[in-house]
């Protein structure tokens, strides 16, 4: 019985590592936990950079009024 039988599953011959089976669940785990915080980063990341259009257009809209009304003062006095 000490020859490897030609079918089955590798477990069946082998012996089992648990310990080092532990290791690459956790290590597959913890990629996974990885792959989702940079994709909440990424998505979060994306959201600040709408947020910083949003404001300079409301900055440089702001401008302009201002600007607009030193215009139309400038006009209605010349």
């Amino acid at each position: 019985m000490s020859k490897r039988q030609g079918g089955g599953s590798r477990y069946l011959y082998e012996p089992f590592d648990a310990a080092q089976a532990r290791i690459d669940t956790h290590e597959r785990v913890t990629n996974e936990r990885w792959k989702g915080l940079e994709r909440r980063l990424n998505t979060i990341e994306t959201m600040l950079e709408r947020l910083e259009r949003r404001m300079w257009l409301a900055v440089y809209g702001a401008a302009s009024l201002f600007l607009a009304n030193v215009a139309l003062a400038f006009f209605e006095r010349g």
